[in-house]
């Protein structure tokens, strides 16, 4: 299963150096059960997964950072760890259907990213099949039951008898 954002947004500030509970407001819990949503989040298997992955040392927190320095790159970071995928690398690509192609293909994006993307590309490559309308049913309906025993049968070839 994957990272819901909640998740995602929590792993993205513990690689920032935020604490459990610190990261679990940036998240968008509650400040009031954010400790415990922190906690619980840190013991979730994906997460602690997702965080194994990144390669970080979770005893050690980073060093305090200036809030006016880093607030611009900061939010544009979680934004596109949030969002799952590069927006440099979005902008390389002109046509919506290479963009969803791409995406679909990405094996390190999120797998619901990755259905959604597949899905939005369904229309470009399969076309929709259009229901019969009232008169092509009534008509297939009527070949059928006319092929049994008792129904109209093809007229015999005639020929001139000189």
């Amino acid at each position: 299963m994957a990272l819901t954002p909640k998740q995602r947004a929590f792993v993205v500030a513990v690689m920032g150096g935020a604490s459990n509970k610190d990261a679990a407001i940036a998240a968008g819990y509650a400040a009031s059960s954010a400790s415990v949503a922190g906690s619980r989040l840190a013991k979730h298997p994906e997460v602690m997964s997702a965080l194994g992955q990144s390669g970080i040392n979770k005893i050690v927190n980073a060093p305090a950072k200036s809030k006016s320095a880093t607030a611009g790159t900061e939010a544009a970071t979680t934004e596109q760890a949030i969002a799952g995928f590069d927006l440099a690398k979005v902008l390389q690509h002109g046509d919506p259907r290479d963009f969803l192609l791409a995406v679909m293909n990405d094996f390190q994006s999120d797998a619901k990213l990755r259905v959604d993307a597949a899905k939005a590309l369904m229309p470009y490559v399969h076309g929709k099949v259009a229901d019969k309308g009232k008169k092509e049913q009534r008509q297939d309906n009527a070949e059928k039951t006319n092929g049994g025993r008792f129904g109209l049968r093809k007229p015999g070839h005639l020929k001139a008898v000189k």
